[in-house]
């Protein structure tokens, strides 16, 4: 356990709150941060770096790390060499194809792959400790292998067992470990290991606190290129995996992420992200990127039902900080209901404007946003309707979110107005003059709403 006393390390906590209150509030980032702080050392994070950001950004990379470590958390960090080692084939002439996004490893590729990996790895530790930050390479001894399907892919490693011995030992004499994607056998054959399988088996191993994947992307990207802001595999994986643009590389990492996660508790989650949004990631409830969980079920109906009354009254309440009239759920004119099994995240969804839905609450408690319910939610709304207006108080800490997710915006001195979806210019002006005009839903004797709440 790590037990921050020290002046050096509270005068950091303090300005990486500072900056976060920037990002959300400053009550998550200390809410995150007692959180990490108490989490067993070696159980704290496993952070997966690919390939293009070891080559693009190695420099960030470290920097982001050391802020880690000078706060008091150990990573374990395992790091892919995939675009360096297309490189370095392709100069040497040596061809590989990678069937169903894994590498054909021959004895020609395994060559040339073993000091890629080995250069990748002493790059980052090199890194790291410019950065001021201890940190040591193991590039061996941890995976034990056997041959995944030695016939049609060479010497590629399907992970048997996983020794933490010499992890333990790094994070045990204060550095930071910096593990390759590499494996031996019973025999000592080297083998090369998807990095996606690899970190599937460590994080299996450590059962870390935190699972975040570095990408150059920033996320898992839909058909149009965008990111994928939440994955729920229960509702989402079946369809996604059916895609024709999820292949190669992309499948195998929702593959493994998948066969990972149904292995883990039900809070457990992988984050995709970018270097520039680590801190966001782990320090704010919002997090960035692409949040993967295994999820609850998001339940759509049409009606709000009376049996839904009570769990739908305790979140929106327990959300904004305030009492709901008793006779709330009694006026909705209600076009449908989107929420998670446990009542943590819920939109309500009204009839507007020339049938247009009206977004009337969106909400989602702290702890359900920090396991991405509140972005399940927001995905399965987005789904459904193309287009959608809403409205949002000008001091909500969601509102800056809000502009991000809108086509149209307009500002009162009490409420943004917000609209995505909606082209016709005068429909557009009846929405936000209608997103006005509503009525309040709370009691009158409560006009100050908690602060520091992510929520709408």
């Amino acid at each position: 356990m790590i037990v921050l006393n020290d002046q050096a390390s509270q005068e950091l906590r303090d300005v990486v709150i500072q900056v976060l209150s920037e990002l959300g509030t400053s009550r998550e980032a200390q809410y995150y941060l007692r959180r990490f702080s108490r989490t067993d050392t070696q159980r704290f994070a496993v952070i997966k770096v690919g390939g293009a950001v070891l080559g693009q950004k190695l420099e960030l990379l470290a920097s982001s790390l050391a802020l880690l470590r000078r706060l008091g958390l150990v990573p374990i960090i395992l790091h892919g060499a995939g675009p360096q080692l297309d490189k370095a084939l392709a100069d040497a002439g040596v061809t590989s194809d990678k069937p169903g996004g894994m590498r054909v490893t021959t004895p020609e590729v395994m060559k040339v792959l073993r000091p890629v990996v080995y250069r990748a790895n002493r790059d980052l530790v090199q890194a790291l400790q410019a950065e001021g930050v201890r940190a040591q390479g193991i590039q061996h001894g941890v995976f034990e292998c056997d041959f995944m399907d030695q016939e049609r892919l060479g010497m590629v490693g399907d992970v048997r067992d996983v020794d933490l011995e010499a992890v333990r030992d790094v994070i045990d004499s204060g550095a930071l470990p910096v593990i390759a994607c590499l494996g031996e056998s019973d025999t000592g054959q080297v083998m090369n290991i998807n990095a996606d399988v690899a970190v599937r088996e460590l994080i299996l191993a450590v059962r870390p606190y935190k699972i975040i994947f570095l990408t150059d992307t920033g996320g898992l990207l839909d058909e149009g290129g965008k990111v994928i802001g939440a994955i729920n595999l229960r509702n989402d994986y079946e369809r996604l995996r059916n895609q024709p643009w999820v292949h190669s590389g992309m499948l195998v990492k929702l593959e493994q992420i998948q066969q990972m996660l149904e292995k883990l508790s039900e809070n457990a989650s992988v984050s995709i992200t970018s270097v520039e949004n680590l801190v966001t990631e782990l320090f704010t409830h919002r997090g960035a990127g692409t949040l993967i969980r295994v999820g609850e079920t998001i339940i759509e109906s049409e009606e709000v039902q009376p049996s839904d009354h009570a769990g739908l009254r305790n979140l929106l309440e327990q959300s904004f900080g305030r009492s709901l009239r008793e006779d709330y759920f009694e006026d909705l004119d209600v076009q449908f209901l989107l929420r998670s099994e446990s009542y943590g995240a819920a939109a309500i969804v009204l009839k507007g404007v020339d049938g247009l839905p009206y977004l009337d609450k969106f909400s989602v408690t702290p702890e359900a946003q920090g396991a991405g319910l509140g972005a399940a939610v927001w995905s399965a709304l987005i789904k459904r309707c193309p287009q959608l207006y809403w409205r949002s108080r000008t001091d909500n800490p969601l509102t800056k979110w809000y502009f991000h997710q809108a086509d149209a915006s307009f500002a009162s001195e009490k409420w943004v107005a917000f609209a995505r979806g909606i082209k016709d210019f005068r429909q557009l002006e009846r929405c936000l003059d209608d997103s006005f005009a509503r009525e309040g839903c709370w009691l009158p004797d409560e006009n100050t709403r908690k602060q520091d709440e992510p929520l709408a």
